[in-house]
């Protein structure tokens, strides 16, 4: 098992809250409004990445953006080449998602498998408008054709490389590092 070893922090409180601000913008000018929109965070860290979107977007629109949290352990393509005995956490969307517009919100897109994942759930859930996808970082090193349409910083990353965000909901920080992977 690879050890993290931190280098850098290339996010700190500040520039997450700007992130935030800023893909909560986007968000709003893309979509022409609010109307239809469900922010789905994927857990754990997409889950308050998505609040704090809601948040930000009923600051700026006065209009509450439903969030639901999505668990795609089960949706995982490595589920029956691991060896481990997964933990369910559960899918909480209690809005119907046919016809809506649905932005799937995570921490890091690196090879874009747990976006996969969580298309094929939400897939599974309704048929939705569309969906897009908003993440704190973009690492890239994709192995599926997938693109975040939102993204709060992109950082080219070796594979040797590793990017842990830290959010004061879940860690009692925010804070987004880039470290070293030692065997």
């Amino acid at each position: 098992m690879s050890n993290f070893v931190k280098k850098n922090v290339i996010m700190d409180d500040k520039a997450m809250r700007r992130a935030i601000v800023r893909i909560s913008h986007e968000i709003i000018e893309r979509n022409k409004g609010v109307e239809n929109i469900v922010l789905v965070g994927i857990r754990t860290r997409g889950v308050p990445i998505a609040e704090r979107l809601a948040a930000t977007i009923k600051d700026i629109e006065n209009v509450e953006v439903p969030v639901g949290m999505l668990d795609i352990t089960l949706y995982r393509d490595d589920l029956s080449t691991s060896a481990y005995n997964p933990i369910i956490h559960g899918t909480e969307i209690d809005v119907d998602l046919n016809g809506k517009t649905i932005i799937l919100v995570d921490d890091v897109l690196y090879t874009g498998r747990t976006i996969r994942a969580a298309l094929d759930a939400v897939i599974d859930m309704g048929r939705p408008r569309a969906i897009q996808l908003a993440v704190l970082i973009d690492r890239g090193h994709r192995e599926l054709p997938i693109r975040a349409d939102f993204a709060g910083k992109n950082v080219p990353t070796s594979h040797k490389e590793a990017i842990t965000v830290f959010l004061a909901e879940e860690d009692g920080k925010d804070e987004v590092v880039i470290g070293d992977l030692e065997d």
